[in-house]
């Protein structure tokens, strides 16, 4: 009786330890442990190897915390009752707009995630349904579509993280990613919708040409007008000194005048005829003197003709006669003398006698 009790001591024994081995356990990287004491939360541990009391005291449960989750909100299936899809939501100006999306999140809590929640995975979707509907509730259908498009997936992300924590759900959301064509009018008007979009795009693009042209234009009209501004000064500054000058010096000529009357008239004669008779291209000779030869520059006068039309005219005009007071008469150009222009004429009538 000794030997079998003491048999079964061993066995017991045994079984014991091997019983007691079955409470290690080992948590990879990436996973969290939930242990359970009766069914009820005790504690959580992280990767490593660990040991709980063995089944059915305690019991342990992984869960991956770091893995990205993956759930798609906006399904094309079609509710009998309205005729539209589940996607179809209403906005602000009492329009459907369809918006389909993904929602990425992962755990950041392994015990509520098992144990606050009858189906996380569902409350996630929920969650995201009902933050997209009151971010688009908000909203015009035209913003919606184009101008606040963008901004539908960091509203329905933080909205949506807020309900989640409200609801100790232990999930964080990563991100919202609008599917392609995720947010669009229904088939019945997205013809008409498209023609919309079209239309705005070209409203854009003709304000961008005409912001580009008056970025050219405008800057050359100020610089056209400051150039101005500045030829218009210079030309008043110029005539200003001009005219101040011009007082300055008939302010002189008359002090001068005042002391010498007689002397200033005579200059001021003496540089007027030098002035007028610089530019004349007519020939004054002394009559009184009787010669029948003259010389005249007529290179002069024909560089002054072909300087200036019609001196030639004036140049070669006939002599009138009449004298100034020096006595002197003009004389036409060109002039011969009186003995050799007879001489001429005597041997033309010669020739044409014989």
């Amino acid at each position: 009786m000794k030997s079998a009790g003491l048999g079964l001591g061993v066995i017991a024994g045994i079984a014991f330890l091997i019983w007691m081995g079955t409470g290690f356990f080992i948590v990879q990287e990436g996973q969290q442990a939930v242990i359970t004491q009766f069914g009820k939360y005790k504690s959580t541990v992280g990767a490593g190897f660990n040991w709980r009391l063995p089944y059915p005291i305690e019991r342990h449960e992984l869960v991956f915390v770091t893995q990205i989750r993956s759930a798609d909100v906006g399904r094309d299936t079609v509710i009998k009752s309205t005729g539209l899809r589940e996607s179809a939501m209403l906005t602000e100006d009492e329009n459907i707009v369809e918006i389909k999306f993904a929602v990425q999140y992962r755990l950041n809590d392994a015990r509520a995630w098992l144990f606050e929640s009858k189906n996380p995975s569902a409350a996630v979707v929920q969650a995201a349904e009902t933050a997209v509907r009151e971010v688009v509730g908000k909203m015009r259908m035209d913003t919606a579509l184009a101008e606040e498009r963008d901004q539908i997936a960091p509203r329905v992300r933080a909205l949506m993280q807020t309900i989640l924590d409200r609801y100790k759900v232990g999930v964080e959301v990563v991100g919202i990613n609008l599917q392609q064509g995720g947010v669009r009018p229904p088939e019945q008007v997205q013809a008409s919708f498209d023609d919309v979009l079209k239309a705005g795009q070209e409203r854009e693009r003709a304000k961008n040409e005409a912001q580009a042209y008056a970025n050219d234009v405008i800057p050359r009209a100020v610089g056209s007008a400051a150039r101005l501004n500045e030829e218009a000064a210079a030309y008043k500054a110029r005539i200003v000194a001009q005219a101040q000058g011009d007082a300055q010096r008939f302010s002189s000529i008359l002090a001068e005048y005042q002391r010498a009357p007689q002397v200033t008239r005579d200059r001021m004669y003496v540089d007027a005829m030098q002035q007028i008779y610089g530019n004349v291209t007519k020939v004054l000779v002394e009559s009184r003197q009787g010669s029948n030869l003259l010389y005249l520059p007529l290179d002069k006068i024909m560089q002054s003709a072909v300087a200036g039309a019609g001196a030639p005219a004036d140049a070669v005009g006939a002599a009138s006669g009449v004298g100034g007071p020096s006595g002197t008469a003009a004389v036409p150009a060109p002039l011969v003398p009186n003995d050799s222009r007879a001489r001429d004429s005597s041997r033309t009538r010669d020739r044409e006698s014989r």
